[in-house]
């Protein structure tokens, strides 16, 4: 057994749920793991009132209950959380994956003596440009399959997406953008994911440092068939990364698939992983 463990965090959407056959694939090597909740997120989530009623009522126009939750939130029940965590182990590697990258910052900016190297799994590095949605909408982002949106995001206060919709082209777009390496006839998937994403996830700042978060060690795993955040996005922040923390840079690893190999290629996440545990 290793005296390191993982600790992972979600992206926009999803849950400590997605973890679950990735955590195996590591005990399986002997690596321990835990996977949280961000606030408002998980079993326990609220959900729009008329989601899950025949013809989903106010669900464009209904306000959601996540509306006030903060980039401060998100941040605050990370580091809670790896406070627990921390005297357990004599290391803690954060793996934040897609939106989850902007907690995980955030919290290692914040606390870096809870944190012993950060793994991004095509996800979200703020060095460079402070909002998620500043590589989203970057030109180079342009070839990316944006998962529909439902309503106005201002007036619900979330980004709301309908994973349950009765329109197969919108289903279809968002399993594209998810999840393209699943077998379209496993539609299991669309009952895992969140309705509603704190509007934070992809427009609150993240500001790191080179002298707090850039003096973690972190990897970042490229997902090369990824269509939610493409390569040349993910290649992009990673490069913006190594300008604001040159004294550090990134170790870069590869891994063929779309974006969420948790669950459909969780042995070979498994097998990069586990050797970031046995550092020292």
């Amino acid at each position: 057994m290793t005296s390191t463990t993982l600790v992972f965090v979600h992206g926009a959407w999803h849950s400590s749920l997605h973890w679950n056959l990735t955590l195996r694939a590591l005990a399986q090597r002997g690596v321990p793991g835990i996977a949280i909740d961000l606030p408002g997120h998980g079993v326990g989530a609220p959900v729009p009132s008329g989601y899950l009623q025949p013809g989903q009522p106010g669900l464009g126009t209904e306000r959601s209950a996540l509306a006030d939750v903060t980039m401060d939130d998100l941040t605050d029940a990370l580091v809670a959380r790896l406070a627990e965590i921390r005297p357990r182990f004599e290391r803690v590697v954060l793996v934040g994956h897609s939106a989850g990258g902007g907690p995980a910052s955030a919290a290692a900016e914040r606390a870096p003596e809870l944190v012993d190297h950060i793994v991004y799994l095509s996800a979200f590095l703020p060095a460079g440009r402070p909002r998620f949605l500043d590589y989203v909408d970057a030109p180079e982002n342009a070839g990316a399959v944006h998962v529909p949106r439902v309503g106005d995001p201002a007036a619900i206060g979330a980004i709301r997406i309908n994973p349950l919709s009765p329109d197969p082209d919108e289903v279809s777009a968002i399993h594209r953008s998810f999840l393209g390496d699943w077998p379209a006839d496993q539609p299991g998937w669309r009952l895992l994911l969140h309705p509603d994403e704190p509007a934070a996830s992809l427009t609150a700042p993240v500001q790191v440092s080179a002298a707090r978060w850039g003096r973690i060690p972190r990897t970042y795993i490229r997902l090369t068939d990824d269509l939610a955040l493409p390569v040349v996005t993910q290649d992009l922040m990673i490069a913006e990364a190594d300008q604001v923390a040159p004294e550090h840079k990134t170790e870069v690893h590869s891994l063929p698939g779309g974006h969420s190999p948790f669950l459909t290629r969780p042995g070979e996440l498994a097998a990069l992983l586990a050797p970031l545990a046995e550092r020292r």
